[in-house]
């Protein structure tokens, strides 16, 4: 895929399943200095403290997950959008099956 195609994603839920027993991790995009990935968390699943080089974008698509950055917390929900600076470091629990998109901004 290149940075000069109209690209359209349908539905991410059908391209991201849930499946028990482990975290999916789906790339969809990566142009135009962002990249796209969609996470697919069954309820309970925690992805421990870590940090993205560069800013991000988190957006549920269906579900719902708390992200909790420094001291703060928050819960996302279809709809919701949360943006952190490069680097913050975030941990994110899944509170139902859910999925997340990300975006990676400046890749």
């Amino acid at each position: 895929m290149s940075d000069d195609e109209i690209t359209l994603f349908e539905d991410l839920r059908e391209l991201a399943p849930v499946e028990e027993g482990k975290l999916g991790h789906h790339t969809l995009l990566n142009a135009g200095g962002a990249r796209v990935v969609v996470l697919a968390f069954e309820a309970g699943h925690v992805l421990k403290e870590h940090r993205a080089p560069c800013p991000v974008l988190l957006q549920a698509i269906d579900g719902q997950l708390r992200v909790t950055a420094g001291d703060r917390s928050a819960d996302l929900r279809p709809g919701g959008l949360l943006y952190l600076p490069a680097s913050e470091p975030h941990a994110v629990e899944a509170l139902a099956p859910s999925r997340l998109s990300l975006t990676l901004i400046g890749v």
